[in-house]
This record gives C-alpha cells, structure tokens and sequence, in this order.
C-alpha cells in the first residue's frame, strides 16, 4: 500500500504525541517536512524524532506530493495556517480548538469545504476505548433515553503554566479552562449525549491563578433533547482529578471517568471498561498521557483520505463545541440564560 505524505506544521509542546504516533504508522504514512519557524524548536525536534526538517512553510505547500498538513501551532495562527493548506489542495488534520474564535473557525471550516479538502480536529476523547463503548451502548438503545448529564473537569495548573507568555490569553490561546482544557471532555459529552440548547450559570478567575480568562465555569444546561445537565470545569482544583461524564438515563446509567467506563443496567447488568492507568494530563504535567488516542486520530485521518470518507471529527462537529463553549461564556458574563448557536430546542 502506497504511504500517505504528510507535513508537519508546529514543532512546540502539542506535537510530542503525535509524532509519537507517526512513528508507529510508519508502515502506513511518510513526514516528508517537519517545520517550525524556530531553528531551536527544529533542532530539539529533529534530535527526538527521526522526520526531515525544513525552514518554511511555502517548502510544504509547494510540493505536491505532500497530500496532507498536520498542524500543532498556536491557536491563533489555525485559521490562516489551514486557509493555506487548503489553498494548495493539502487536506488538513487540526490541533485543538480551531481557532480562537468561533468566527474564525468557521472561516476555517467553510475554506476547507470550498477547497474540497478533508478537515479533521484533534479531538482524541472520542477515540478511547470507554467513549467509543459508551457511544455504541447508548446508540443501541439498552440504556433508553438520557434524562440527565453531568460533567465534571477538575483540573489542575500551576500558576507557571500560565507565566508563559500569552498562555491563559484571549490573543493567543481564544480563552482559559474551556476552550484550552475542557473542549476535550465538553466535544465527547456532546457526541454522547446530544446538543445542548441553552445554558445559565457563571464563569470567573479564581484567586489561584493570575490570568487573563477565566479558570472555573460552573453551569446548568438543558439539553435539545430535553434532559438536564451540569458543566463544572476548572483548572484550580489541586492536584487535578480525572473528567467524569455521568449519564442518566431511564434503564441505567453510563459513568465515564478518564479511560474507565462503568455502566450499570436496572436489571442488574454491568458493563466496565477499565482505565489505562494514565494520570490523562489532569495535574500539572498536561502532557501526562499515553499517545495512543492521538495515534488513532492520525490513523482515522489518513482512512478518511484514502476512501474518501469523512474523518470521525469533522470541523462541523468541532464548530459544536465552539458554540457551546461561546454561550457558557456569555451566561457567565450576563448571569442570563443563553441559547447555544446552532443547536434546535
């Protein structure tokens, strides 16, 4: 099987597990260019990994045997960067959130459609084993329907986390705990439970952390399909806990809590899943977690490419949880009641 070609654009913190990953697809995928404008990032990256570096981007989008761009930069350059990407005819495989705003993103989204490029998002809770058994177990209809869903991310960063500069910013990173930490956990619960029409509640910064955006969000929602829900999100909580998304629903209910799965049936069954063991990037090391979920994104993407389907993330459904993400910031800075873009009552 011919190797699919792809590029690496941001050689900072976030590529480490996907190179890691990339390693292990070597069977099936070639890094033809690894770039960074930073001749220091591309040294240290090229001392770990054995992929060819190069000092600019038109490098990448010049070469046509180059089928694919991965992107690991900043949050802010994302729309630009893929706008690029999808300008030459380069599909395009996108580091968490899109953009740093929701309008920006949907730039980005409606570029890639124009172009006719696959976009995926690294959005990698969705590929662990518990999600994926979750998702089939509420699909078949064993548990019934949800009537409630809560979702809990205590997190925990240090104040030197945010003392790199524009770490915790609106320029740089679009916001704090939400679209920085928590849009992990908030894009599985959407996939799980269904979108959520309207949210109430408040965001703040804590007196733990000086920084720009906000660091606590504690909210109500109420979901399209008419269940009751909760979002506590925060990266104040010492020493940083795992996520949890438990579901309620009429015949059972399904607890997810990092890698491990627990669903409990009314008449008596039981379903687990067990964890991996990962302390999943909750404390104050964020990259304290196993690659193998980035490694299934990459390998979904380069699937989607080769038969023509669409990646298991799509920028459409990363526009979800930006819009949410967007009405939880409102309800906190109004105190009101905010209905969620896009989503039907």
């Amino acid at each position: 099987m011919k190797k699919t070609r792809i590029a690496i654009v941001g050689l900072g913190m976030a590529v480490t597990p996907h190179a890691r990953g990339l390693v292990d697809l070597s069977d099936e995928i070639e890094v033809v260019h690894a770039f960074a404008p930073s001749e220091e990032r591309r040294r240290a990256f090229g001392e770990k990994f054995p992929f060819p570096l190069c000092d600019s981007l038109d490098t990448i989008l010049n070469d046509d045997s180059v089928e694919a761009v991965a992107v690991f930069t900043p949050a802010n350059t994302h729309r630009d960067i893929a706008i690029r990407c999808a300008e030459a005819g380069k599909h395009v495989l996108m580091e968490k959130p899109l953009d740093i705003t929701t309008a920006r993103a949907e730039d980005l989204v409606a570029a890639c459609r124009k172009a006719g490029v696959k976009l995926g998002v690294v959005l990698q809770h969705r590929f662990r084993p518990a999600g994926l058994k979750a998702a089939e177990i509420l699909a078949s209809g064993e548990l019934g329907a949800i009537v409630g869903c809560s979702t809990v991310i205590r997190l925990w960063r240090p104040q030197s986390y945010y003392d790199e500069p524009g770490r915790g910013s609106f320029a740089r990173d679009g916001g704090g705990v939400l679209i920085s930490q928590g849009i992990h956990t908030l894009d599985l619960m959407l996939s799980l439970a269904g979108p959520i029409a309207e949210v109430t509640g408040f965001a703040t910064t804590t007196p733990v952390h000086s920084m720009e955006t906000e660091d606590m969000v504690c909210a109500a929602a109420r979901f399209a399909n008419g269940a009751f829900g909760t979002i506590d999100a925060t990266t104040a909580a010492y020493p940083g806990f795992l996520e949890e998304i438990a579901l309620t629903c009429d015949k059972g209910t399904a607890l997810l809590r990092g890698t491990e799965l627990l669903v409990q049936f009314q008449d008596g069954r039981k379903i687990a899943i067990e964890p991996d063991r990962s302390a999943g990037g909750a404390g104050a090391d964020p990259m304290a977690f196993p690659h193998d979920y980035h490694r299934a994104v990459m390998a979904d993407f380069v699937e989607a490419i080769r038969t023509g389907r669409e990646p298991k993330v799509t920028g459409e459904e990363a526009l979800k949880v930006h819009r949410l993400i967007d009405a939880l910031i409102e309800a906190g800075k109004s105190g009101g009641s905010v209905r969620v873009a896009g989503a039907q009552a």
